[in-house]
């Protein structure tokens, strides 16, 4: 009995030993040398793994970083140029400094001008809703007020729903442009734009691709598409395609010459200065002094 315990122990301990020797040849062979810089490059990311910077991550985007050498197109949103100019220093390249960006929304439709026509009572995801049907209101572009954008923001309080308006707002405080409300969003509503100088960026906060008078049956404040924005604007940092404008911020100068011209004030300009009141029309040139009365004519004499 005591040797057949022996035998069987001897056994799996000899087993055991075979199949290690054969697992660590095996990992010998086909183990990968993975760079040291990674760990370097992953310990100067701020480690909050948003996926902003369109990677699974930050170790994803550190492998990406070494092996593609590429800090052109490559961007840090919440380290930003600062993390990113330390990474191009413990890589030996040039950093490429960007614009910071943030989130803007772009729809204004709050009860007083886009009236809701049903209530949803479902379960509360946008893009459930969006999948369904049209959603409560009559535009079928504006935001669904749900919150997958709130549920997507990895920095708390970034994103919210307004509870007077019903529709998502963005704190420029908090926001750092990582895009992830953006993807989140089914409406395709929130766009990252370039903060702008002093923080101050103009947009068109409507994407309603219907036509004008649609548009305006189903929203008092949404683009009707009527072109009167980019008629106006000196550096040609407008269009308007499919019923709706656009600005493009990489072109526009913050003259706000569009805010002033769009009739139905679909064009928003945030953290400027109020706009100067239009100056007074001159005063109208004085009336032209009356004509003297032709002297009386002398009667002939009788």
């Amino acid at each position: 009995m005591t040797t057949t315990i022996i035998c069987t122990v001897a056994c799996l301990v000899a087993l055991g030993l075979f199949f290690a020797v054969i697992l660590y040849l095996v990992a010998q062979k086909f183990k990968v040398e993975e760079d040291p810089r990674i760990d370097t490059v992953e310990a100067l990311l701020p480690g909050a793994n948003c996926g902003g910077c369109g990677n699974a991550g930050c170790r994803a985007f550190a492998e990406k970083l070494v092996k593609t050498g590429d800090l052109e197109s490559c961007f840090c949103p919440v380290g930003g140029n600062e993390a990113m100019a330390k990474i191009a220093a413990a890589l030996g390249m040039e950093s490429v400094e960007k614009e910071p960006r943030v989130a803007v929304v772009r729809c204004q439709g709050s009860p007083d001008k886009c009236v809701r026509t049903n209530v949803y009572d479902g379960y509360a995801s946008c893009k459930v809703v969006n999948a369904l049907y049209g959603g409560e209101t009559g535009c079928r572009f504006g935001c669904l007020g749900l919150g997958d954008c709130v549920s997507a923001c990895s920095f708390g309080g970034g994103v919210s729903i307004n509870p007077v308006t019903h529709v998502a707002q963005v704190d420029q405080d908090l926001c750092i442009g990582c895009g992830s409300c953006a993807a989140a969003c089914p409406r395709g509503i929130i766009e990252l734009r370039a903060r702008g100088k002093n923080n101050r960026r103009v947009y068109v906060s409507c994407v309603n691709k219907d036509k004008g008078g649609v548009t305006r049956r189903a929203c008092t404040i949404g683009c009707i598409g009527c072109g009167k924005c980019a008629k106006v604007c000196p550096f040609e940092a407008i269009t308007v395609e499919n019923n709706v404008a656009y600005i493009d911020y990489t072109k526009c100068k913050g003259c706000r010459k569009c805010v002033a011209e769009c009739p139905v004030h679909a064009i928003v300009a945030e953290n400027f200065p109020p706009m100067p009141a239009p100056k007074p029309a001159e005063a109208a040139a004085p009336a032209a002094a009356p004509a003297a009365a032709p002297a009386p004519q002398e009667q002939p004499k009788a």
